[in-house]
């Protein structure tokens, strides 16, 4: 095959496969939709003893089909990028990875001595359902929103840390000595994250009137916590929306979010139409 062919195939390939937007892409999409969907259930209806014992030969022979269809798509993602490893190492590359080898780990592991491995190894196949995440278009925009939040909700949780410790050693020093489960500065500190966080497991709780005003105080906070980083996403979110993105997928470093209308890659500056 001469490279002009090869380069032509790989394009075509290339298309089907991660441009969303085409005709090709739709259908390769929709058949994978459904054979993710098929899998999930596979794994679930696999669970329940009785189902298992009674189609125990068509869920395996139904799993093989599926994971040689998942391996197929795994190979062709990575042949029709020019840098391979950047898919490997994404995302999405992990996830479709993890999503597959399950299935062939289970030859490595046979016997009955194997068989809590096995069990694992076949819960692992529920990774599948985050490969759904590749077909809401929004979810590109919303992993941008959070990794550029990130340096924001990083300090932020910081502060919090900062702040469970403080507030855990204030409530051990309070109620060290009423025998109400703080026994020690790293218990006060647990129980401060969990109230902090509205959670409330009430399995430790003040007994003192300046531990109860404390606890009171911290469980109002709570509440302004938690809506501090959702605002921050939010955010960079509708600042992100105010700008349409297509689907768009470099063929070189596999960089997606591209703006309707780009010619280049806005990270390597490749060809978006010459592959």
């Amino acid at each position: 095959m001469s490279n002009r062919s090869q380069i032509k195939w790989k394009s075509k390939l290339h298309e089907i496969i991660y441009e969303a937007d085409t005709k090709a892409g739709k259908i390769f999409d929709g058949l994978l939709l459904v054979f993710i969907v098929a899998s999930i259930l596979l794994v679930m209806l696999e669970s329940v003893d009785s189902l298992n014992a009674k189609y125990h030969d068509f869920f395996n022979i139904a799993e093989w089909v599926i994971t040689i269809l998942f391996s197929i798509e795994y190979i062709g993602r990575v042949i029709v990028v020019k840098r391979p490893f950047t898919y490997i190492f994404s995302f999405y590359g992990i996830i479709d990875l993890l999503s597959t080898i399950p299935k062939y780990l289970s030859l490595i592991f046979v016997g009955t001595h194997a068989l809590v491995a096995l069990r694992a190894l076949r819960l692992m196949r529920i990774f599948r359902i985050l490969k759904l995440a590749r077909f809401v278009k929004e979810t590109n925009t919303l992993m941008l929103a959070v990794r550029n939040s990130r340096a924001k909700i990083s300090v932020f949780l910081f502060f919090i840390v900062i702040m469970a410790v403080i507030l855990g050693t204030v409530m051990y020093l309070v109620e060290v000595n009423q025998n109400s489960g703080f026994t020690s500065i790293p218990t006060s500190v647990y129980w401060a994250v969990v109230t902090l966080t509205t959670v409330g497991y009430g399995d430790i709780a003040p007994v003192t009137a300046v531990g109860q005003f404390i606890a009171t105080i911290i469980m109002v906070m709570g509440y302004g916590i938690i809506a501090i980083p959702t605002g921050m996403v939010t955010a960079e979110y509708v600042k992100k929306e105010r700008v349409h993105m297509n689907t768009q997928v470099c063929q070189k470093c596999n960089t997606n979010d591209h703006r309707d209308g780009a010619n280049f890659c806005y990270k390597c500056g490749h060809n978006l139409h010459l592959h």
